[in-house]
């Protein structure tokens, strides 16, 4: 158990590192994100020094199950398609453009009508797309009105990361613990709802007492034209997402994987868009993009971190840390600070792996669960390493020239999603009472 554990302390420690020092790497033409490697590396020393049973491993990974990574990565990637190409098709500037023209009378309303609307989106898409596509806009339009962009990216990350919680479809994490659970998408409703609205009304309101002042500066410069740039791609596009989510909501009642629909729905909206292209003899520009923005590097990152936790837990590592957890009536309050805290430290997709695994040895049940789903996505909020998301952030604000350090994300962090934790778990043990 000591080597295992040794390693995937070594490989947390080391990807830490990489995101915060030297998040890519070049290679002639083509740019790898670090993250991945170090997982990679870190799965091959443990599968070389650990002598796992690798029979028991390869049926862990491949066994016909909800929480098989191979499902929950095609479930994840195909929802990220979909909204890859609504961006592409210029739904989510269309919407961040109305919102601008109709916030000409101040900050203030800018502010919350931007907060609304990354709150309303990510429910339905995903947190990551969100934050790709608003932050570079967010970043031009207060260029071009002269005014502090950090108000609007702190609200933007912060409400990608908390609403995030209300559906299965919000995070990877959801769709990776909830499978663990076997608990179906109207079920996780049913519990995610009150804890997101409170930890979403109270972010709302800690950000906008924290930025008062600077909002109170009058808005300057021209909103850009709020024009479509494909109608016909972006309809199709919206219909299939509302499609796929319906079909999603029913799927425990139809008898239908959530993988299998969210896979289909991508397959069937790049069909429609090939034959788009085909009648206005046109490249498949969208396409292509879709292909090229999707978030492969999450395959090896989930593969090789699954793992290091399926070995974890054939030397005992996993039932060790439940047991360290427990159980008992506070379980929830126990899983859900500790796994906001080990989101910062070995990130929200690893954390929940390992988590899963612990969950499933103790025995804590489906408060527990709720409660890692709850630390995963406003772990996300504490620092800038405790999500994929807070990596892809900072990225971009550098390209922009854009300051936005890890001092100033932790003393965000401790101001907005500590306090937002603790009102979603308190959501949340209302919601275990009630059902």
């Amino acid at each position: 158990m000591a080597v295992s554990v040794s390693i995937f302390a070594a490989t947390a420690a080391v990807m830490i590192c990489a995101i915060l020092f030297f998040p890519q790497i070049r290679i002639g033409k083509f740019k790898f994100s670090v993250f991945w490697v170090v997982s990679l590396l870190g799965a091959i020393l443990v599968l070389c020094f650990s002598k796992p049973d690798f029979y028991e491993l390869w049926r862990s990974l491949t066994a016909d199950t909800a929480v098989n990574p191979l499902k929950i990565l095609a479930l994840f990637i195909s929802m990220t398609v979909l909204s890859i190409f609504l961006d592409e098709a210029g739904f989510f500037r269309l919407l961040a453009c109305l919102v601008l023209k109709r916030a000409r009378t101040g900050q203030k309303k800018l502010f919350l009508l931007l907060y609304i609307t990354v709150s309303v989106l990510t429910v339905f898409t995903s947190n990551d797309i969100i934050i790709l596509s608003f932050t570079p806009f967010i970043c031009y339009f207060c260029k071009n009105a002269r005014i502090d962009p950090v108000p609007y990216l702190a609200a933007e990350f912060v409400a990608a990361n908390t609403w995030s919680m209300a559906l299965v479809i919000g995070n990877p994490t959801n769709i990776y613990l909830t499978s663990a659970e076997g608990m179906d998408f109207l079920t996780y409703l049913k519990y995610s709802a009150l804890p997101t609205l409170f930890a979403g009304a109270l972010s709302a309101g800690l950000l906008f007492l924290i930025f008062r002042k600077k909002l109170a500066t009058p808005l300057s410069g021209e909103a850009a034209e709020a024009v479509a740039e494909d109608k016909l791609s972006m309809w199709f596009g919206i219909v299939h997402l509302a499609v796929c989510t319906v079909l999603l909501a029913v799927s425990a009642y139809a008898g239908l994987q959530m993988w299998l629909i969210a896979l289909c729905a991508a397959a069937s909206l790049i069909l429609c868009s090939g034959v788009i292209c085909l009648v206005r003899r046109q490249k498949p520009v969208n396409i292509l993009h879709c292909f090229k923005r999707a978030p492969w590097q999450l395959i090896p990152f989930v593969l090789s971190m699954s793992v290091m936790i399926a070995v974890m837990g054939q030397k005992g590592a996993t039932a060790a840390l439940g047991r360290f957890l427990g159980g008992g009536g506070l379980a929830f309050l126990k899983y859900g600070v500790s796994s906001f805290l080990a989101s910062n430290v070995i990130n929200n997709i690893p954390m929940s792996v390992l988590f899963a695994a612990a969950i499933e040895s103790s025995g804590a049940g489906t408060g527990a669960m709720l409660a890692t789903v709850i630390g995963s996505n406003l772990g996300a909020c504490f620092t800038p390493i405790g999500a994929l998301a807070g990596i892809m952030f900072g990225s971009i604000l550098s390209e922009q020239g854009i300051k936005f350090g890890y001092r100033r994300f932790l003393k965000l962090g401790f101001a907005v999603a500590v306090p937002a934790l603790f009102a979603a778990l308190g959501g949340l043990w209302i919601s275990l009472y009630c059902f």
